[in-house]
């Protein structure tokens, strides 16, 4: 459930004063005593009060706009997302405001302030990878801003969310190479804080239990999904003295990376390792060998972030609002780099 926004009338019934009276404390009135205006403040800071109650003006401003914040559009799942979010919004007539937050933190926050001021009627965001702490977008929940969290997300935000199955879909991916004979796997996971990534560790986890094969951290890496990481990483995998046969990426791009990487080493792929990945961007059809990599269906959840921001926006009770969090299915595409010839 949302709380209501805050208002003057509960700082000035809080602090037993008049509402003019917080009104101008809030203003920098001069007329208003230091100690009073000092309190207000200090309460309306509390409160995380905001002055000039645009969360409250957005449920009722018909911009028709929607604010969409994704980490780099030069990742083909997200250009691939917004594509679908872009057609929704314009059939149900809205249009989009795009930022990128280019993995930063900083910029994500600095983002949702600037689409705020462009009075966006509401928010579809995929969180950074150094987002480590969601207070800017918790910020918006409990304002009643909509938003809608989609693949990247953090579960302790009280939002609607558009995600897979991770935990299963890295299950599946990692006991289809130990069907395919592999005893050695090793998993190139993301940064620690991401939980996406931590969900796909885990089902990589879980199927080695299952198997029966003790997890060995020297097979277990964390990357930046920069090239240059991806590269040493890989290399340093393949230095071990016993060196994996098996590797699950948890995206393409650092697929595509490790692939390169091994080639230099002349490690051959499948016949030396094979290799499984995440997000079946077009590019994995057209490599040699081809690389196995497990699909997400982009069009529908783009379609399904629309359809539950646009719930929130035309919800005409907010504080007894349920978030709703929907789960779409996976798919593994199997192709050459995940079977031995």
């Amino acid at each position: 459930m949302r709380s209501a926004p805050v208002t003057i009338k509960d700082i000035a019934r809080a602090l037993n004063i008049s509402i003019s009276t917080v009104s101008r404390a809030l203003r920098g009135m001069p007329e208003i005593h230091a100690d009073t205006r000092a309190a207000v403040m200090r309460l309306a800071e509390e409160l995380d009060y905001q002055p000039n109650q645009l969360a409250k003006n957005l449920l009722k401003s018909r911009t028709r706009t929607i604010g969409v914040i994704v980490p780099n559009l030069s990742y083909y799942y997200f250009s691939a997302m917004l594509n679908s979010i872009e057609e929704a919004a314009m059939q149900a007539g809205y249009s989009v405001l795009v930022c990128q937050s280019n993995e930063s933190y900083l910029r994500e926050a600095t983002h949702i302030q600037n689409l705020l001021r462009s009075q966006v009627e509401g928010f579809i965001i995929s969180l950074s990878r150094d987002t480590d702490n969601c207070e800017h977008v918790e910020r918006l929940v409990r304002k009643g801003v909509p938003v809608v969290l989609f693949d990247r997300y953090s579960d302790t935000i009280a939002a609607d969310k558009v995600i897979v199955n991770n935990h299963d879909a890295a299950f599946n991916a990692t006991m289809h190479l130990l069907n395919n004979g592999c005893q050695r796997l090793a998993v190139l996971a993301g940064p620690p804080q991401l939980l996406i990534s931590n969900e796909r560790l885990a089902g990589y986890r879980a199927a080695l239990a299952s198997a029966g094969i003790a997890e060995n951290k020297a097979y277990v890496l964390h990357c930046d999904f920069t090239p240059e990481r991806t590269r040493l990483q890989t290399t340093a995998l393949m230095k071990l003295p016993e060196p994996p046969d098996g590797l699950l990426t948890i995206s393409d791009r650092i697929a595509f990376t490790a692939l390169f990487a091994l080639k230099e080493r002349g490690v051959r792929v499948p016949d030396d390792l094979l290799v499984v990945s995440f997000n079946n961007e077009p590019l994995c059809d057209f490599l040699s060998p081809s690389l196995s990599s497990v699909s997400q269906p982009i069009q529908e959840m783009g379609m399904e972030t629309v359809r539950l921001l646009l719930r929130q926006i035309e919800a005409t009770d907010t504080d007894t609002y349920v978030p709703e969090t929907k789960v779409m299915g996976t798919e593994l595409v199997i192709r050459e780099s995940s079977q031995k010839r």
